[in-house]
């Protein structure tokens, strides 16, 4: 069958995502012509069974072959033109044949039942493209643009251009690529590169379209154009995935052109040799055109994509992107997975992990948390909400603060019980690096963890340690990886050993491998292929961008991920779900499963009714149904993987 791919909006078109829709099926035109065969088959085939005159089924019958023939007779003339023999054109063909015998309702079975699975086809290629166009909406889609005189309007965010200056308020996502021409505030990356905290965006500063701006007011100037954002090169993948044929689906693409010829020549001799023998013209040509039926190809071209296209569209459906059909072939056949640590292992959500009063202070835990906690609860910023939680976690009231400020990349300020309250950043609020409390954040930090230092009408009076949490999943993601891959998963990260560690225990990890630069990440998975692994490795950032090129597979976490990271990876988990890692890699491998079994169903028949066409008398209409029939039955074992209970069965959880 020829591969009618529908083809998503193209990336030129701007960095907005459509919201999410499932494709209704009469808008694919295969589906269309092959519902318009099919109804006037059905109101000529009674007329037909009923021996009614021919002028009142005929027609029909001849509007059969229009709609359901046309469109594969067109290509197969284009590929024809090109010097390729397409099973298309030999459908059609064997179909006008049987009807220039007088057996015009078999061959106009053969229109509808080729017509159905070509539909069939188009459908799941549409749903893969449908059902990952939906999964990102990052950018906004309008956005304050300046003009030259400081007036402000507002456009849709795909109209800016190089050069324009935008204003994005608090709360605002940022509408473009750019770099901050003035003001300051903390911006939610995580989006974009990855990191669990927001980073502090001043004047010269780049930032990105999609991202979240915190609480202070910035003025941006337009670095790159809306269609090479991040978003527009999401859509570009969904295209590019679209297009790509996996190696099994290319090494029968191959096959197939050889296999046409000797088809072909096979047919004109099985229609020579019994006409020279003496047989007559008829019964000849019909036993020729059976056998042309049954011997072509078109189940065997039909058994690799649409399990392929289906299991990337149910991935796409649960929140994993899959660039290509390649990479979705490929993922079933790796054995061994390197993990990064912060944003993969991590869920990138802080919390408050140590209290360090300072003796001089004469504060307990709970006095020190409750004072950093009140001139930390107006704040948004995702520290202070760490340290609001575990305030209320322990029942400590936050008191009144007033005079709240917050200065981005330094920390927040507020009277509290009439003292000057201070929480922020160690390197900012403190002077000297011998101070006992430098020291000890010296080593929260080395400990893996955030410092934030509290100082109290000018004095340091405390540390707080923030860290990233665990995943929920990610205990039962490592050891469903175990399962698939034979082998627990590698840490690799450039933490420190002792974060690394503790962390990797918690998730059953033995193997760590910490203090690595990109490229000791990509030293170490280049270690493990030596070994005869396929690699799959899974990170966020840019320094993964090098390892994850590297790998057998690569796949990025987060929503996006880093820019680098997302160019780089074959495979982008959106919902940052680590289950879904070892879901996809089963689901591919029931994708491989179900190729196996598609080939194996096609091969036999081929097999079993071209040799009951040359010894003995196979009946054309039979020898349509079984042959149109398995190519059917190929299309509909592919799209099993499109129902949301092959995801179910391939989750961790499910085992």
């Amino acid at each position: 069958m020829s591969s009618v791919l529908e083809r998503p909006p193209a990336a030129s078109a701007g960095p907005r995502v459509p919201p999410r829709r499932r494709t209704w099926i009469l808008a694919l035109p295969e589906a269309r012509w092959a519902l318009a065969a099919l109804v006037l088959f059905l109101l000529a085939l009674p007329l037909h069974l009923l021996d009614a005159p021919a002028w009142l089924w005929g027609p029909l019958f001849a509007a059969v072959y229009v709609t359901g023939g046309w469109e594969p007779g067109l290509e197969g003339l284009k590929a024809l033109k090109d010097k390729t023999l397409d099973v298309d054109l030999l459908m059609v063909v064997a179909a006008l044949g049987a009807a220039a015998i007088g057996q015009v309702l078999d061959g106009a079975l053969l229109i509808v039942i080729f017509a159905t699975s070509g539909a069939l086809e188009a459908i799941a290629t549409a749903r893969t493209a449908d059902s990952v166009r939906g999964l990102l909406d990052l950018a906004p889609e309008t956005a304050a643009r300046l003009a030259g005189d400081g007036t402000e309007e507002t456009v849709p965010a795909d109209s800016l251009a190089v050069g324009d200056v935008i204003l994005v308020r608090p709360g605002e996502r940022i509408g473009a690529d750019g770099r901050v021409l003035g003001g300051a505030s903390d911006v939610d990356q995580a989006t974009i590169t990855g990191e669990p905290l927001p980073a502090t965006k001043r004047s010269g500063d780049e930032v990105f379209a999609g991202t979240l701006n915190g609480s202070g007011v910035l003025r941006v100037q337009v670095e790159r154009d809306p269609s090479e954002s991040v978003v527009a090169r999401i859509v570009s993948m969904v295209e590019e995935a679209a297009e790509t044929k996996s190696p099994t689906q290319l090494f029968i693409e191959k096959v197939e052109q050889r296999y046409s010829l000797c088809m072909v020549a096979a047919t004109l001799l099985v229609f020579v040799i019994p006409l020279l023998a003496g047989s007559d013209l008829r019964s000849t040509l019909l036993r020729a055109m059976t056998f042309m039926i049954v011997a072509s190809p078109c189940a065997v071209v039909l058994a690799t994509m649409p399990p392929l296209l289906s299991a990337m569209a149910n991935a796409g459906r649960h929140g994993v992107l899959v660039k290509s059909a390649v990479v979705m072939e490929r993922l079933g056949r790796i054995d061994a997975v390197a993990l990064d640590k912060t944003g993969t292992l991590t869920e990138g959500t802080p919390y408050l992990t140590d209290l360090r009063p300072l003796e001089a202070s004469g504060l307990d835990e709970n006095e020190l948390l409750r004072f950093a906690a009140a001139a930390e609860h107006p704040s948004e910023h995702p520290l202070a909400r760490a340290v609001v939680d575990a305030a209320r976690a322990r029942g400590l009231a936050p008191a009144a603060a007033e005079g709240f400020s917050a200065a981005p990349g330094t920390g927040v300020t507020a009277t509290v019980d009439g003292r000057a309250v201070a929480v922020g950043s160690p390197a900012r609020l403190l002077g000297d690096p011998a101070h006992p409390a430098a020291v000890l954040a010296a080593e929260l930090e080395g400990d893996g963890r955030t410092a934030v230092v509290v100082v109290i009408d000018a004095v340091p009076v405390g540390l707080l340690g923030i860290a990233d949490r665990l995943r929920s999943d990610a205990a039962a993601a490592t050891r469903a990886l175990t399962e698939l891959t034979g082998r627990a998963p590698v840490l690799i990260t450039g933490d420190n050993a002792r974060a690394a560690a503790g962390l990797a225990a918690e998730a059953g990890i033995a193997d760590v491998r910490a203090g690595l630069l990109p490229q000791d990440k990509v030293a170490a998975v280049r270690e493990l292929q030596d070994e005869g692994a396929k690699v799959l490795v899974v990170g966020d950032g840019v320094n993964d961008a090098p390892a994850l090129a590297a790998a057998h597979i690569g796949i990025a976490m987060g929503r996006a991920g880093s820019d680098l990271a997302l160019e780089t990876a074959d495979a982008v988990v959106v919902r940052d779900e680590l289950a879904a890692i070892p879901a996809v890699v089963n689901l591919s491998r029931h994708a491989r499963t179900l190729v196996i079994q598609n080939l194996v169903i096609a091969g036999t028949c081929i097999a079993v009714l071209a040799v009951w066409d040359l010894v003995g008398t196979l009946p054309l209409p039979l020898g349509v149904a079984g042959h149109e029939g398995s190519t059917v039955l190929v299309g509909l074992n592919g799209l099993r993987l499109l129902a949301d209970g092959a995801w179910r069965r391939a989750r961790p959880d499910a085992r």
